[in-house]
């Protein structure tokens, strides 16, 4: 048997769902606008009192908790080193789409009302506001401090962060895609190709950096004693030019 305080999380749980099942529902029978927390917990069978233990309003009821989506996309971060900075940005973007997905038919609810609801609208933006501030502030410290150059490719690398995750969400929501971790997971890589790491190597295409030896392999049936001498050779002509 579970303890008490394991039955009051359950608890909480179920209330919390029995809310907004209620509210969706009369979402779709009467309005937002027209639809009040009494009418939200009288439906869902539970008290004032109750809703109010569990949201703040009944915008609440509709939007995820981003308190605590925020906290987990900021621990990820916070547990990456330098070298594994880009791996972290990709696994809480990964995170927070999980959750939408976990939803399920929630957040396509969600979705539907906030497309014509626009102070929903505008609450939604100002929720993606925070998460791509969040992604800023931790690429421009893994970029080197607070330079005018790293300030803006953190503002640019974090939009474009928060861009491929929305771009990959609403595709979902709109049933579109049938993978949607993997698609996230592609168009990240495709963002973080865009933003090589500082000090990285230059990218496919790009201009060597000057000095340095390029060498490039062959397949021949001499043996490598054979070919070292002329390799050496050829190394050496070119310096030279």
């Amino acid at each position: 048997m579970g303890s008490s305080s394991e039955s009051k999380v359950l608890s909480t749980k179920a209330a919390r769902i029995r809310l907004a099942d209620a509210a969706f529902a009369l979402f779709d029978e009467r309005g937002y606008e027209q639809t009040t927390v009494d009418d939200i917990a009288e439906r869902a069978g539970l008290g004032r009192t109750t809703f109010f233990r569990n949201y703040r309003s009944k915008e609440d009821v509709i939007f995820p908790d981003h308190d605590r989506l925020l906290a987990l996309v900021r621990d990820r971060l916070a547990t990456s080193s330098h070298s594994t900075a880009l791996v972290a940005v990709s696994d809480a973007v990964r995170l927070v789409l999980l959750h939408y997905v976990e939803e399920g038919d929630l957040a396509r609810r969600r979705y539907a009302l906030t497309s014509k609801v626009a102070a929903l609208r505008d609450r939604e933006i100002a929720s993606v506001g925070r998460y791509q501030r969040l992604f800023r502030e931790f690429i421009a410290d893994w970029m080197g401090g607070p330079t005018e150059s790293a300030s803006l490719r953190a503002e640019l690398m974090a939009a474009a962060v928060v861009a491929a995750h929305n771009h990959v969400l609403r595709r979902w929501l709109r049933g579109e895609s049938s993978d949607p971790v993997a698609e996230v997971d592609e168009a990240m890589r495709e963002v973080l190709a865009l933003f090589p790491a500082p000090g990285s190597s230059p990218a496919p295409g790009s201009s060597p950096a000057p000095g340095g030896t390029t060498v490039v392999a062959f397949r021949t049936g001499q043996d490598i004693d054979t070919l070292l001498p002329s390799l050496r050779r050829l190394v050496e002509d070119g310096a030279e030019r």
